[in-house]
């Protein structure tokens, strides 16, 4: 499905911004929004770029850069931070060889923090993709890329 066949499913309202850039984001195989993007929703919706490129800013969901086929948010938030996420993050970085927000060289992983999954009974808390793992430990959190890499081969 095209850019201009995603902006016709919707009302041409600001309300409906973020389900527009979901569906537009989603449609990439690298998981971002173009420029270009920006552009014909800003023109579709009545507004500026610098609106559409602030919402896409602010929101963590969102990325203006291509991004890895699998994407793992890490919960920061103080109770994930408590339970360790540090440790999480250490042993992502230490697996994949990639930095928060960068992509690992084979363009499979991008690292990404986010400040809540809502689930912080199973703190520390990672999302890959749309999946949420929970109660995680450095040896669970290999475990689980070891299984995606895995699904992929």
């Amino acid at each position: 499905m095209g850019r201009d066949e995603v902006l016709k499913k919707f009302t041409p309202k600001m309300e409906n911004v973020l389900q527009i850039l979901h569906e537009l984001q989603n449609r990439n195989p690298k998981h971002y929004i173009q420029k270009e993007d920006i552009n014909a929703v800003a023109k579709y919706l009545n507004t500026t770029m610098a609106a559409i490129y602030g919402i896409v800013g602010y929101y963590t969901m969102f990325s203006s850069r291509p991004r890895g086929e699998h994407i793992i948010r890490l919960c920061t938030s103080p109770v994930c931070n408590m339970k360790g996420a540090k440790d999480i993050l250490e042993t992502l970085k230490d697996t994949l060889q990639v930095q928060p927000g960068g992509m690992t060289e084979d363009g499979e992983f991008s690292l990404e923090f986010t400040q809540c999954l809502g689930q912080c009974q199973h703190s520390p808390v990672m999302m890959v993709d749309t999946e949420i793992y929970g109660e995680l430990t450095p040896e669970k959190t290999r475990e689980t890329i070891r299984d995606i890499q895995e699904k992929e081969t």
